[in-house]
Parts: C-alpha cells; sequence; structure tokens
C-alpha cells in the first residue's frame, strides 16, 4: 500500500521512538491522556501494535488476571511478541507470599488505622510507585540454581487451600493470600468533581455509596512466573526477584 493512498497510518506504525501504554480499562486510558500520555484501549493478548517494533515492555500487575495458565502464558507470549531482539520486558504480579523473609510486604502493612479511617488501597497501585524507587540491578543478579517447570504449579499450587466448590473465595484486604485464585473487592468512589467513578478504590468502612466489585486474581508461587517464561521460545531471563509482594521478572528477547 502506498502513502498516497493511505496518509493515516494504522494504529501500529504511529508510536515508533514513542512511550506508550495500553490498558483494558476506557475510565484508566482516559485519565492517563488527561495527563498527556499516550494510551490506547487493548486486550493484552492481541496488542494492535507490530512485531519487534519495542525496545522495551513493561507489565505491571496485568497477568495474574488471567484465569489459566495458559491465558498467562500467552499474554508473556504477546509481550515477547512486541519486544525487538535484544529488547527486554519487565513483569510484576502479586505474590501469594505476602511475608518474605521473615517481612512483611507493603501489602500487608498498610493494614492499619490511618487519619482515623482504614485505607482500602491496590497493591497494583503501590507497585507502579515502588518501580519508580526501586529498580533492579540486573547485573547484579544470581540466578536460582533450579526452577520447577509450569506443570509442577498446576498439580500442587503453592500449599493454598484448595476450592473444593465452583466459588471462588473472597479475599480480605490488606491479609496473606489462602488460595492462588481469589476475588478481590474494590470499592468504585465518586469523584464530586467530575461526577464519574474513577477511582478503583474507597476508604474501608466509609459512607461511600459506590458499588463493590470483585475482581479475579491469580497470586503467583514462588518461581511459578520464572518457570511460566521458560516455556517461551527465544527469551533470556535476565533476573527473577521478590520486590514488596510481588514476584517480577526481567527478560530479554535473543
Amino acid at each position: 500500500m502506498s502513502h498516497s493512498r493511505h496518509p493515516t497510518p494504522p494504529l501500529q506504525d504511529t508510536f515508533q521512538d514513542q512511550q506508550i501504554g495500553c490498558d483494558h480499562s476506557q475510565n484508566l486510558v482516559d485519565i492517563c491522556r488527561e495527563k498527556h500520555y499516550q494510551a490506547f484501549v487493548c486486550d493484552a493478548l492481541a496488542v494492535p501494535i507490530r512485531s519487534g517494533s519495542c525496545d522495551a515492555c513493561i507489565s505491571i500487575a496485568v497477568i495474574h488476571h488471567f484465569a489459566t495458565a495458559e491465558r498467562r502464558v500467552a499474554a508473556l507470549q504477546e509481550l515477547v511478541r512486541l519486544l525487538r531482539p535484544g529488547g527486554k520486558a519487565l513483569i510484576y504480579v502479586w505474590a501469594m507470599e505476602q511475608e518474605y523473609n521473615k517481612k512483611k510486604s507493603k501489602y500487608l502493612r498498610e493494614n492499619r488505622i490511618s487519619q482515623g479511617k482504614k485505607e482500602e488501597i491496590s497493591s497494583d497501585t503501590s507497585v507502579q510507585e515502588l518501580l519508580v524507587k526501586q529498580m533492579p540491578d540486573v547485573s547484579n543478579q544470581d540466578s536460582a540454581p533450579s526452577v520447577p517447570s509450569i506443570n509442577d504449579f498446576q498439580d500442587r499450587g503453592c500449599n493454598s487451600r484448595e476450592v473444593t466448590n465452583s466459588k471462588l473465595p473472597i479475599h480480605t484486604n490488606r491479609t496473606s493470600f489462602h488460595s492462588q485464585d481469589v476475588l478481590v473487592p474494590w470499592h468504585l468512589k465518586e469523584n464530586p468533581g467530575k461526577g464519574k467513578p474513577i477511582e478503583p478504590f474507597g476508604p474501608l468502612g466509609s459512607h461511600d455509596p459506590g458499588p463493590v466489585f470483585h475482581r479475579y486474581y491469580h497470586v503467583f508461587c514462588e518461581g511459578e512466573m520464572e518457570a511460566a517464561c521458560q516455556t517461551l521460545s527465544n527469551i533470556s531471563i535476565l533476573q527473577s526477584y521478590y520486590d514488596q509482594g510481588n514476584w517480577c521478572v526481567i527478560l530479554q528477547k535473543v
């Protein structure tokens, strides 16, 4: 196709040499646009960007929302597809282990009374704040000597309580996880300035009349995300680590 016939380039060709973001939520994308960031709505399993066109990709608090191991691996494959050879991806997911090396995560530590009322804040937001403050040093990585396969996690989980019926347990915010597959309550808080609900959380115990939504999460055991990444082709795992209640992987396309 000649550019004379199609003066407006397709979506996948408009983001070269730029930083862009995407999300499944129109409201979150609208917030980004209001802040003058480039963002668009899409499905993480089908991102409308040309293969091999990204120097780096970041997936924060996304893959733990897919309900099967196959879909989680498919999301990883889509991330790798976007990378050019030598490109890197950083992936964060919620950890089953919210207390690690005898230290409680930020998620658990914030279960306290603050300014006269208990706060209920999504750990998704905390992860993004942490990334700004403490990006890991890849050069100092010591690889784990042995990582279980993804089939090991599908077979045995990580000592989580087995769900024996069709109902998923509802997680109590700011507490330890007792099952890998849970529903996490999110309270929508009305924004008085614009008259529409855009904040995905609200103070626990408040009189906020906003609705409560239960979002699905699969919290990852130690080694599980790394094992899922090892099923991918043409990648090298540079680093796998724990960070404030999240399991994290940095991989590189080869």
